[in-house]
């Protein structure tokens, strides 16, 4: 097991991360902003068409199609500006995680699953011993609310479990998180990454904040932040992130069409 990097490594990777780690917060935000903004690049396609108001957000809303575009455009963004930053900066890619997949990565995400899930529980458990209003049940909305067909089950499983790991993972553990590492200690730029984190996933809820979605988020983030750390890269961590994201397509898109009526 590869040790968690030593003082002298944090040393070489702060000087390589060479801009000003609250320019790095502002600039995630930057991104998450103008990212939704340029995604709205998909309403060409009614615009074309000449469409109403109504009929192109209900377009954007409930088809499948729309939503995968949009998605796979927000990565995309997310992703480029991110590297157009370490390509100013001239920066490798290395610095934020970003090296080559190791054959031990798929075993380390494996391993960290279960301490994933175990955790989950745990402090579910105990928040929800102290906190009464809590509501556990509340779901999130993730779209796709109308897949039908193995076409648009394809397009909802590269939407969902692929291109938001990949994408967010090297926006979060890999940029935010080493902007943060340069000027606060490890484990305060570990929380405050993870705050930030489950925070962009409050707005979720179908009845209100999605808090039950800040926790899980929030203990992922750490577990992700851990095998950054562990591993030196981002791979293990897509991994188990888009493993995460799995079981919830799963839950939510297949099992329904595997249920036997009697």
């Amino acid at each position: 097991m590869p040790k968690i990097a030593s003082a002298e490594e944090l040393k070489i990777e702060h000087k390589s991360v060479r801009w000003n780690p609250w320019l790095g917060v502002v600039y995630v935000f930057a991104i998450y902003i103008v990212s939704q903004i340029v995604g709205l690049v998909v309403l060409i396609y009614p615009a074309i068409h000449h469409w109403s108001g109504a009929k192109s957000a209900n377009w954007l809303n409930n088809s499948t199609y729309a939503q995968f575009f949009y998605i796979l455009i927000v990565e995309a963004f997310t992703v480029f500006a991110v590297l157009k930053l370490l390509k100013w900066y001239k920066v490798d890619k290395k610095v934020i995680g970003l090296r080559r997949p190791k054959a031990k990565d798929p075993l380390y995400a494996l391993a960290a699953a279960p301490v994933y899930y175990v955790l989950y529980i745990v402090i579910v458990i105990i928040l929800t011993h102290f906190i009464k209003g809590l509501n556990v049940s509340e779901t999130q909305n993730v779209g796709f609310n109308h897949v039908h067909g193995v076409a648009q089950l394809i397009t909802t499983f590269i939407s969902l479990v692929l291109l938001p790991p990949v994408a967010e993972e090297i926006l979060v553990r890999g940029f935010l998180y080493s902007s943060l590492k340069k000027g606060l200690p490890q484990i305060v730029a570990a929380i405050l990454t993870s705050v930030i984190f489950a925070s962009a996933h409050l707005p979720e809820g179908t009845t209100g904040l999605l808090w039950i979605g800040f926790i899980d988020t929030f203990i992922l983030s750490m577990v992700l932040v851990y095998l950054r750390e562990k591993t030196g890269g981002l791979w293990s961590g897509m991994m188990l992130h888009g493993l995460k994201n799995g079981v919830a397509y799963y839950v939510l898109y297949l099992a329904p069409l595997l249920t036997i009526h009697i």
